[in-house]
């Protein structure tokens, strides 16, 4: 358990809960970016959380580096420190269940790459994303220029990088940037609502997650052998036994799975 970034799981819905709380902003200092990702891992490795809700809070989600820490980096110690973001991100990026930001306030700089991080996000309508840092005479550096192309393509991502603007909830919908908006006091339900409805699935889920994320940066022929290893792995679980029984017994949609 961290000083700024917590993990709380409720054993009845098997929904994670990663709590970033920073006051007053959530700045993302140095030890905020290795609590996340010791968040992570503890996330990966507790079979009981089969999905996530990533949170920074009714206010703010996280409105970017702490820039009191910039004045003491050098090209040479970034090599260094930058690991250490790119790390988290992966990380969190990485881990074997689904996961929603649930986005109140700014999402800025590296905030917006915690969001990136996860496979959704649902933004209130109050909410501001952006890449920010070349205001600052820099780039970002927690995998900004990689993950925003990815998601809404190399036109847009280069236009908001380069210019560093923020675009409030509606238009990061309709960028894609975001998935679902709605009103601020009801993201953080919105997004636990469905966390639940993703960690009632079986353990396939892991291996689908991976068969996308991992193939999604292959050749095409690299990415099917990788979806092959997934859907054969996917058979040896106790979900697919019950998954597949229970289609036979009652049709589809019935399965009650256990995560196993």
């Amino acid at each position: 358990m961290g000083e700024f970034v917590t993990l709380s799981v409720d054993s009845d819905t098997h929904v994670g809960v990663l709590r970033i709380d920073r006051p007053k902003v959530n700045a993302l200092s140095q030890q905020v970016w290795q609590e996340i990702a010791d968040t992570a891992d503890e996330i990966s490795l507790n079979r009981d959380v089969r999905a996530v809700v990533v949170w920074g809070g009714e206010k703010v989600f996280a409105a970017g580096a702490d820039i009191k820490e910039f004045p003491t980096y050098t090209p040479d110690n970034l090599h260094t420190n930058g690991e250490v973001l790119q790390r988290a991100m992966d990380r969190l990026a990485r881990v074997p269940v689904p996961t929603i930001a649930a986005i109140n306030g700014y999402a800025l700089g590296g905030g917006c790459e915690v969001a990136l991080a996860c496979d959704f996000r649902f933004a209130a309508t109050d909410a501001v994303l952006g890449q920010p840092e070349i205001l600052l005479g820099i780039i970002p550096g927690a995998g900004g220029t990689q993950r925003l192309p990815r998601l809404i393509g190399v036109s847009k991502a280069k236009d908001l990088i380069f210019s560093g603007r923020m675009v409030k909830a509606d238009e990061a919908l309709a960028i894609g940037l975001v998935d679902r908006v709605v009103a601020p006091e009801t993201v953080f339900d919105v997004a636990y609502a469905q966390a639940s409805v993703y960690a009632a699935g079986p353990r396939a889920t892991a291996y689908a997650k991976r068969a996308i994320e991992d193939g999604s940066e292959m050749p095409l022929d690299q990415a099917l052998r990788l979806e092959r290893a997934m859907f054969a792995a996917s058979f040896g679980t106790e979900d697919a036994t019950i998954g597949i029984q229970s289609f036979i017994e009652n049709g589809p949609g019935k399965a009650a799975f256990t995560g196993r």
